[in-house]
């Protein structure tokens, strides 16, 4: 390792004095004018990461549903999935190195890992489209160059545009061709060929129109260019195209979510189906407004629950033994876990909060769906399940397994199977409810959410147990609290006074407060 030339880039990328972050569920988070240093370092640990796997590695420059004001960073291991956890811990060492210490991390990492200095490396770099992005983008260049690893920089996409290009590589193009025009090829064609069966007068043709929210971010950019890809049939009409407003001001799937409010600039008529992306499209909410004016969100729970209800019945005229299960968090609505279990008779599982940590529960099924109740999520086919799938919509005697099974093939190719995918799960969404039938009200309406809140109490708060937000420790999937102690018993106290109902509280994984949440058969 040339040590001499590190010294030098990282001198043209300083490290403030006293800045320490965290690399977390979302990367590096922060104001975009104190990332430069952790951009440069974090180009040179894609380069030793690549190294250690023989494969390409990811860095997407994303601050996702924050301000535009801020930025970030995430690393994309091989097969498209986040970062391994050892090597997060890595990140966060050498984000906070001084400059003088930055050898011995680095030599202390490769020692650890085994990593051969002399091996290709390669990168792939993406970007939202921050004012910040273009810099911060550069300085991750810089880094790869500086330890001698090869960059291809695929300059603005989605976040799950460039996992699923790194997936696309590393599987010598068997999931895809790793260019923007292969995803679009890929995920276009296979809705094609999954609404073919959808009979034009079951869902009217005012069904098809679909007006998106695109927090004034990339995934404007990246419909515009997928818009002549769709069929006629879709027509969609973008709101928040990023031409006059801030990036996730007023808009966006997080924005739509908490606040329960439509978006500003996006002129709602009844009835109407409308979504959100978030600023970087990993994220999709969908809602409408009824007859009477009242806005209805349909969140990633819900959206998990259509999803899964499809599959099964797939599944059931295949005839296959092979298992769906559906993975939440403990913020799921009980409503959705219910309805789940009793009426589409799927498992349901709760996890940690943390995309990865329903990544990983998902690959232990054939069929495996996780979203979050913010509209993050995907659907995950085993190895055996997908080649099962393919095998039968080729070989199948019977003319309606073999189509069932063509239209879980197609499914297969729809979905990213890398990361949560706001423009893949939107065409999931619309083609099943065109198959179905089904207008948005009356998915809506398939279970009702129980009333619930959900708060965060801030750190200034003058609670002791708040003053530390480690102060509260979990278990079960972050259900129930370990300590302070006495905590927990007052919680079950009040919860036993109500209906339906149930309490948590637990730290954030994101910023410095406590979240508290709140479900009961009234508001």
């Amino acid at each position: 390792m040339d040590f001499e030339a590190v010294r030098k880039g990282s001198a043209r990328h300083p490290k403030p004095a006293g800045l320490a972050l965290q690399y977390g569920t979302a990367g590096f988070r922060s104001r975009a004018q104190h990332l430069d240093h952790i951009m440069f370092r974090m180009g040179a640990l894609a380069v030793l990461r690549s190294r250690a796997t023989a494969s390409a590695i990811g860095v997407m420059v994303t601050a996702s549903h924050n301000p535009e004001e801020d930025n970030g960073v995430k690393l994309i291991d091989p097969h498209g999935e986040m970062l391994h956890p050892l090597w997060e811990e890595y990140a966060t060492q050498l984000a906070n190195a001084e400059e003088q210490e930055l050898q011995k991390v680095m030599t202390e990492i490769c020692q650890k890992e085994a990593v051969d200095l002399h091996r290709d490396a390669l990168v792939f770099t993406g970007r939202d489209t921050r004012p910040s992005s273009m810099n911060l983008s550069q300085a991750v260049m810089d880094g790869v160059s500086v330890l001698g690893g090869q960059y291809r920089d695929y300059g603005l996409v989605t976040t799950p545009q460039l996992h699923y290009m790194v997936c696309c590589h590393n599987t010598q193009e068997q999931y895809g061709k790793a260019t923007v025009e292969g995803y679009y090829e890929k995920l276009s064609k296979a809705f094609i060929e999954l609404i073919k069966k959808a009979n034009s007068s079951s869902s009217g043709d005012s069904q098809r129109h679909l007006k998106i929210d695109c927090a004034n971010g990339i995934g404007a950019l990246k419909l515009m260019e997928m818009e002549r890809y769709f069929p006629q049939e879709i027509l969609i009409h973008l709101y928040n195209d990023g031409t006059s407003e801030k990036l996730n001001h007023l808009c966006g799937a997080d924005y739509v979510k908490v606040h329960q409010k439509p978006p500003r600039g996006l002129d709602m008529k009844p009835n109407e189906r409308c979504c959100s992306f978030d600023g970087d499209a990993d994220r999709i909410v969908y809602y409408y407004k009824d007859a009477d004016d009242r806005f209805h969100l349909i969140d990633g729970d819900k959206i998990a629950t259509l999803i899964s209800i499809f599959l099964k019945e797939l599944l059931v005229k295949v005839e296959e033994t092979l298992k769906v299960a559906v993975v939440q968090t403990a913020y799921a609505n009980g409503s959705s876990t219910r309805y789940l279990e009793e009426t589409v008779k799927v498992p349901v599982h709760c996890v940690k909060t943390g995309v990865k940590h329903l990544h990983h529960k998902a690959q232990e099924f054939d069929v495996g769906v996780y979203f979050e109740a913010n509209g993050h999520g995907t659907v995950l086919f085993s190895k055996a399940a997908e080649t099962k799938i393919r095998q039968l919509a080729k070989e199948e005697k019977d003319d309606e397994r073999r189509e069932a099974a063509k239209m879980l093939e197609n499914m297969v190719d729809l979905v990213n199977q890398t990361v949560g995918d706001a423009i893949a799960d939107m065409l999931v969404i619309e083609a099943i409810l065109a198959l179905k039938g089904l207008t948005v009200q009356q998915w809506d309406g398939i279970y009702t959410d129980l009333p619930n809140r959900l708060l965060k109490v801030q750190a200034s708060y003058s609670s002791s147990i708040v003053a530390d937000r480690q102060v509260i420790g979990t278990t079960d999937a972050e259900r129930r609290v370990t300590a302070p102690a006495g905590l927990q018993e007052s919680i079950d106290a009040l919860v036993k006074k109500r209906q339906a109902a149930r309490a948590f509280v637990r730290p954030s994984g994101t910023e410095d407060a406590v979240r508290v949440y709140a479900e009961a058969d009234t508001q």
